[in-house]
């Protein structure tokens, strides 16, 4: 592939404006999450709980610099209302 201003190769300006329109997705906080079920559901919502749910859905964890090996005490499974708000909050913010 070659870049230049004649017909058989990519214009760097092109290149250039495309650059200029692209926004990457911003990265959705748990806090972002617990916000917008707070003000639309009326209730919070646990961090675990939403670890709970982006796992049962099979989304994407990320190391937390916080984790330990094995766990003092077994995850709880959070309500069926905080679950759907959950839900509800990752498709707000198009998670999925």
């Amino acid at each position: 592939m070659e870049f230049g201003e004649s017909d058989d190769k990519i214009s760097l300006d092109a290149i250039a404006e495309r650059a200029k329109k692209y926004h990457p997705k911003p990265k959705i906080t748990y806090k972002m999450i617990q916000e917008y079920v707070e003000k639309k559901y009326g209730f919070k919502v646990h961090t675990a709980y939403i670890a709970e749910v982006k796992r049962s859905l099979g989304l994407t964890m990320y190391d937390a610099s916080n984790a330990v090996e094995e766990l003092n005490q077994p995850r709880k499974h959070p309500p069926k209302e905080k679950v759907e708000a959950i839900k509800d909050a990752l498709k707000y913010f198009e998670v999925i």
